[in-house]
C-alpha cells in the first residue's frame, strides 16, 4: 500500500463554502468531519452541501456535533457517511472509529450527552475498536486536560471518558474539536491528539498514512 491522505477537519457551522476552498479535496483518500455541521440547521442545507461535496471527492465520512441536531444525523444515515458509534475500515488496514455529540455545555444545545453516557458508548465502540493496528479516533469532543481542550478562561472541559478511551485504545490520531480557541496538537501515550479549529477559520488537518505508519500535518 502506497502513500495515502485523508483531509480532516470539523466546527463548519454552515460555513460550507470555506470547505470548498480547502486543498487536496478532490485527490484525498477522503474527507473526515468530525462535528458541528450546522448551527441548530436544517436537512435542505445540510443534504445540498454533501451532494456538492461528492462531486469533489464520494469518500465522505461525517458525524454530529452539538450544534447539529437529530435530523442532521438523519442526513448523514441517509447518505451512508454517518460514523458515530462505528469503525470504518478507510483502506487495507487504516481504520476510522467516530463518537459524535458532545457532553454536557452551558448552551444547552440540541446534541448533548451525559458524561455517563458517552462512557458506555465509548464501551461498546472500544470492543470493536481496540485491536486495530492503524487507527484514526474522531471524537468531536476533546480528551479532558490537554492542550486540546481549553476554553478562553483557562478550564479544560473535555470528556474524561473520551481521554480514557485513549489511554486504553491507543489509536495513533484522534482527530476532534469543538472547542474553536484550543487550535493544538498534543500526545496521550503514543496518541497524537489534533484540534484543527473550525474550519471557518481555515483550520483542517492532512492525514498521511506512509512508510506503515499514520502522520499528521495540521493547518
Amino acid at each position: 500500500m502506497g502513500s495515502k491522505l485523508w483531509i480532516g477537519f470539523g466546527d463548519i457551522h454552515e460555513d460550507f463554502e470555506q470547505v470548498f476552498n480547502l486543498p487536496n479535496l478532490k485527490e484525498s483518500s477522503g474527507i473526515l468531519i468530525s462535528g458541528d455541521i450546522t448551527n441548530k440547521g436544517n436537512k435542505e442545507k445540510v443534504y445540498n452541501f454533501f451532494q456538492k461535496l461528492k462531486e469533489n471527492n464520494p469518500k465522505i465520512f461525517a458525524q454530529i456535533g452539538n450544534m447539529d441536531s437529530f435530523e442532521i444525523e438523519e442526513v448523514l444515515d441517509d447518505l451512508g457517511i454517518n460514523t458515530h458509534l462505528r469503525v470504518i475500515e478507510l483502506d487495507s488496514g487504516i481504520f476510522l472509529a467516530g463518537v459524535g455529540y458532545s457532553t454536557f455545555t452551558p448552551f444547552n444545545t440540541p446534541s448533548e450527552v451525559s458524561e455517563d453516557a458517552m462512557a458506555k458508548w465509548l464501551k461498546q465502540l472500544k470492543l470493536e475498536a481496540k485491536n486495530k493496528k492503524h487507527l484514526i479516533f474522531m471524537s468531536h469532543t476533546p480528551p479532558l486536560d490537554t492542550k486540546c481542550d481549553v476554553v478562553l478562561g483557562g478550564s479544560h472541559v473535555g470528556s474524561k471518558s473520551v481521554r480514557e478511551f485513549i489511554e486504553e485504545v491507543q489509536p495513533d490520531i484522534c482527530l476532534t474539536g469543538h472547542i474553536h480557541e484550543s487550535k493544538a496538537i498534543d500526545e496521550i501515550g503514543k496518541t497524537l491528539i489534533v484540534n484543527p479549529g473550525p474550519v471557518g477559520d481555515g483550520g483542517y488537518v492532512k492525514i498521511f498514512f506512509r512508510d506503515g505508519r499514520l502522520e499528521l500535518e495540521l493547518h
